[in-house]
């Protein structure tokens, strides 16, 4: 008889006594990105809004094109919004972000800064990867407003029927 096979309930006691296959170690982590001054750099996109942000130990100040958060995003929802990538990763107030962000709106803007100082934010501590992923921040929204099309008032909407 092999050591693995069973022919009554008696071997599955011998079976279960053998140890196991050892384990596969955890995948391994991605490598630290960091520049010569000590940032981590990553893009950010959300609906026509590109962000190009850099984030190095600090105090916790954002800056936004040039200008404070609160200047910039006035609203306390989209500073929220900002803010939600390192709440996930419990490190507020830790990293300082310098942002540069064109296109779309502010809200769009702000979904593009997310996603940018979380990507950064993973290649600045690789282990902090998997909480920023499982929150759904490195995903990129793809999200973005359908075209006009012609003989449409909209992109969906036609114009309004006239009986007579």
């Amino acid at each position: 008889m092999s050591d693995n096979t069973v022919t009554d309930l008696a071997d599955l006691g011998t079976i279960a006594e053998t140890p196991a296959a050892p384990v596969a170690p955890p995948a391994p982590l991605r490598e630290k990105e960091i520049d010569a001054q000590g940032r981590s750099y990553a893009t950010g996109r959300r609906k026509d809004a590109v962000a190009r942000v850099w984030i190095k130990p600090g105090t916790g100040k954002v800056t936004v094109n040039g200008r404070d958060q609160e200047v910039y995003f006035a609203r306390p929802t989209l500073r929220l919004v900002l803010n939600q990538p390192f709440q996930v990763a419990e490190r507020e107030g830790q990293y300082d972000v310098i942002a540069t962000v064109k296109g779309g709106g502010l809200s769009g803007q702000a979904g593009a800064v997310k996603h940018g100082i979380s990507q950064a934010l993973t290649k600045y501590e690789p282990a902090l990867r998997a909480a920023v992923k499982a929150a759904g921040f490195l995903t990129r929204d793809p999200r973005v407003v359908e075209r006009k099309k012609y003989g449409r008032a909209k992109a969906r909407r036609s114009f309004q029927f006239s009986k007579r």
